[in-house]
């Protein structure tokens, strides 16, 4: 989905977690447009459905016999980026919800379309495919990430090494949830 609020703003790209769909950010991305952001919110290829909103990019990749674990979503995230820079020419703010939350923060480690990342839960969900840890290391942009608060301590730990100057980490007073 595209919420586009005029051609010189730049984008935010809204990524939906694990059994989600775009439906995820029906709310949201209505209020970064008011902020004055467009908004871009794509199926990544794993998912289902929420909000009564199904997950069309999962249903073209399991029928064309294509991958949707949780790092072949990474390609959607990148097509996307890519498509809202080539609307915008700015940098764009990367959101990610659990898994694509730890995706978001592995591209702008290495991508310099990227702007900021707003992360919600994001965490080591890859087992011994990848180490999350390891590959933000280098992350420079500005970073806030949250979590539930049971969550916290390994968000904590994850963010830790990370050289941004700006990050921060919001940790709940309550439970909270998890993902955004």
């Amino acid at each position: 989905d595209i919420h586009h609020t005029n051609d010189t703003l730049p984008y935010i790209i809204l990524c939906h977690q694990a059994r989600y769909s775009r439906g995820e950010y029906m709310e949201t991305a209505n209020t970064f447009c008011n902020m004055g952001y467009n908004c871009l919110v794509p199926d990544l290829r794993s998912g289902k459905e929420v909000n009564g909103v199904y997950n069309e990019t999962t249903s073209l990749a399991v029928k064309k016999g294509l991958p949707v674990e949780y790092l072949d979503a990474e390609q959607d995230m990148i097509a996307a980026i890519n498509y809202a820079y080539q609307k915008s020419g700015k940098k764009i703010v990367l959101v990610g919800s659990s898994y694509s939350a730890s995706l978001a923060l592995k591209i702008a480690a290495s991508n310099k379309k990227i702007k900021a990342v707003l992360a919600f839960s994001p965490g080591e969900y890859f087992a011994t495919k990848l180490n999350l840890k390891e590959s933000i290391v280098n992350l420079e942009v500005p970073v806030f990430v949250t979590s539930s608060k049971e969550e916290s301590s390994d968000v904590s730990v994850l963010m830790s090494d990370i050289k941004s100057k700006i990050k921060i980490h919001f940790i709940p007073a309550s439970e909270g949830k998890h993902g955004s």
